[in-house]
């Protein structure tokens, strides 16, 4: 799929973007552009990541569990939850081992520094709640804490097999993610197929059921992935540079936008959505931003980001 960024009447700039939608059997329901092209999934995978640390031990709520696969916006609900898992764990937030960052949404940038805060940290990095869940599951496993990033502990290496298992993508060599974490290798076609299957697995439920019921701790109520997630029914994940996957009754969407813009990469898969007949009316009329987003000028409307 192809998109426009029309200012005052002038094409200004194109996203192409790679699409690709499929049933968990693999029966390929839609593809445009190259769904094959290589590359990092990055934080599309979290569910993934998410249900490794379950299996290893990790016990938390499901609001909880939202904040562990998600790219949170730092705003005071997430930073207080990824204190919680850590404190359930009996560690805190010097055991992360995210670089320090600034909250991801421009708004909780402004509260963290009108509350006082004067450098970036470790928890207000978007993946804090990701980290988390490695930690708590490592004690809860009995598995070193101080390692838990290198690609041989016991816990990268099981996420490493599960994306490969369930995207049918080999995820080696996996290359390193901002947050430091392993970033695992692979395609769109393997990011949708990953996506059906979450939906449908039973071994992913808690993960699936989580990220669908929680968006806004999964994005934030501002984002384009946190607004689809508020009316898709299922689990919408995203990645860095314009990755994003989203499953619901099987169907798994992904899409990779080259120029690694995430609004485009949302607005494909909007728009994949609804050729598959899977937006109702409702949704393609609360979401029609999200689809076409507005270029500002002035501070007022001049174009906007349509498809080709």
């Amino acid at each position: 799929m192809r998109f426009v960024i029309v200012r005052s009447g002038l094409d200004e700039a194109i996203h192409d973007v790679d699409v690709y939608a499929v049933d968990a059997a693999g029966n390929e329901l839609l593809s445009s552009g190259d769904p094959d092209h290589p590359m990092y999934y990055r934080s599309a995978v979290k569910p993934f990541q998410a249900t490794i640390a379950i299996e290893a031990g990790l016990q938390i709520p499901p609001e909880h569990l939202a904040v562990v696969c998600a790219s949170h916006g730092g705003w005071p609900v997430h930073l207080a939850t990824v204190r919680a898992i850590l404190g359930a764990a009996g560690l805190d937030e010097a055991a992360l081992q995210t670089p320090p960052a600034w909250p991801f949404s421009m708004g909780a940038r402004a509260l963290r520094q009108q509350r006082g805060a004067r450098h970036p940290r470790s928890i207000f990095h978007n993946c804090s709640g990701k980290h988390a869940g490695m930690l708590a599951a490592c004690v809860a496993a009995g598995w070193p804490t101080e390692t838990y990033l290198e690609p041989d502990h016991p816990l990268q290496v099981g996420i490493v097999e599960l994306i490969a298992d369930v995207t049918g993508v080999a995820a080696a060599p996996a290359g390193i993610d901002h947050c430091g974490a392993q970033a695992a290798r692979g395609t769109v076609k393997g990011l949708a197929l990953a996506f059906a299957r979450l939906t449908v697995d039973n071994r992913f439920a808690m993960a699936a059921d989580a990220v669908a019921r929680f968006p806004s701790l999964v994005a934030d109520n501002e984002r384009p992935d946190g607004l689809l997630g508020r009316w898709w029914g299922g689990p919408v994940k995203v990645g860095a540079l314009g990755t994003i996957g989203l499953g619901r009754h099987g169907v798994g969407i992904a899409t990779k936008a080259r120029t690694g813009d995430n609004g485009a990469a949302v607005a494909a898969a909007l728009s994949a959505a609804d050729q598959l007949g899977l937006i109702s009316d409702a949704t393609r009329e609360a979401l029609s931003e999200v689809a076409e987003p507005t270029v500002f000028g002035g501070g007022r409307p001049v174009g906007a980001v349509t498809r080709a």
